[in-house]
């Protein structure tokens, strides 16, 4: 199983020296995420001072751009990092595309679907394959002159990664991506009853089969040297994954268990504000079902389990963790066990 994390970056220009760390560490990829900054500039300064670390975004926000930018930005990614780039894309919600971005939203799922191939249809141009024409629902690409075709890339187009928790943004990926970026308010349960059969869908859809696929789990892992840490991260761990549990579309990961109580509960106590109260309403069972909780000479074996038969790699994480080297020795136990 290959070993991931998302790179916290407060800052773009801390990429040059977090980057090249994870490569030391040992880990097989790290990838840059959209939330203050822009999830691609970090990349490209990641590419030029590191030699193997696979970099990637998980997630930039497809729809916040159009197919022939992301296009762009990732033939660039991959010329830079000489192969090494994944374009991952997701979808976020409706609030941010309308009101942050200004951008359309309607038939999340299509429009992912369609985004992916139009993408495909210009990266298909510029290799020398096919002419340019791409026309769906909501993207059409049918002009490109020489002046702004980049050609082929040195290294190949990059594959495109997926995001998604529902079903049908699950079979979008089965069904035409190259990977697949599952959220971490999962289980092994929901993971295996809800999300691998979404995949197994949407990979009959596109006439393909499991090996064509590569599944990366984003895994909340919840690990500390001492007594007084460990109940620090703990705590912090319970806050977000109550806050996970309030959202409606994350309710089926509870369901799956016989939870959907606790997901009202939780629900109601976000719309009254109780944020801090919330956190109590995850108790261990919840905790240890979703998270991969207990110490550190545990975590690597019980990650193993949780995600055998399921994952092709796992992707650490926990926002309260954000030192690079915190699980240094967790992926060297991963590497070896390969």
């Amino acid at each position: 199983m290959r070993v991931y994390t998302t790179a916290p970056l407060e800052d773009p220009r801390e990429a040059r020296p977090l980057f090249p760390r994870l490569e030391a560490i040992g880990y097989d990829g790290a990838f840059s995420f959209e939330a203050k900054h822009d999830p691609f500039l970090p990349l490209a300064l990641a590419a030029e001072h590191t030699e193997r670390l696979q970099l990637g975004t998980a997630i930039a926000i497809g729809f916040a751009r159009n197919p022939m930018n992301l296009a762009n930005l990732a033939w660039g990614l991959q010329a830079i990092s000489e192969g090494r780039f994944v374009l991952g894309l997701g979808s976020q919600v409706r609030p941010h595309i309308q009101n942050r971005f200004s951008m359309p939203w309607s038939k999340p799922a299509a429009r992912m679907h369609e985004m992916v191939r139009a993408i495909r249809s210009i990266f298909a141009h510029w290799e020398g394959g096919e002419a340019l024409h791409f026309e769906g629902e909501f993207y059409r690409h049918t002009l490109m002159i020489p002046a702004f075709d980049p050609g082929p890339c040195p290294h190949g187009p990059p594959p495109i990664y997926t995001a998604g928790f529902g079903p049908r943004m699950t079979e979008v990926a089965g069904e035409v991506a190259d990977g697949f970026f599952a959220h971490p308010f999962q289980t092994r349960r929901s993971l295996q009853e809800l999300t691998l059969p979404a995949l197994e869908r949407g990979l009959a859809k596109g006439g393909r089969g499991r090996r064509d696929l590569d599944v990366i789990c984003a895994t909340l892992v919840v690990t500390a040297e001492g007594e007084e840490e460990f109940a620090r991260v703990v705590d912090a761990a319970r806050k977000q994954l109550a806050f996970y549990g309030s959202t409606p579309a994350y309710r089926s990961t509870l369901d799956c268990h016989g939870w959907g109580d606790l997901h009202l509960e939780l629900n109601r106590l976000s719309k009254e504000g109780r944020w801090d109260d919330m956190a109590g309403c995850i108790d261990d069972e919840v905790l240890e079902a979703i998270a991969v909780v207990g110490p550190r000479s545990e975590i690597a074996a019980k990650l193993e389990r949780r995600l055998s038969g399921i994952a092709d790699g796992v992707s650490l994480t926990h926002n309260r963790a954000p030192d690079p080297e915190h699980w240094a020795d967790v992926v060297a136990e991963l590497r070896s066990k390969r």
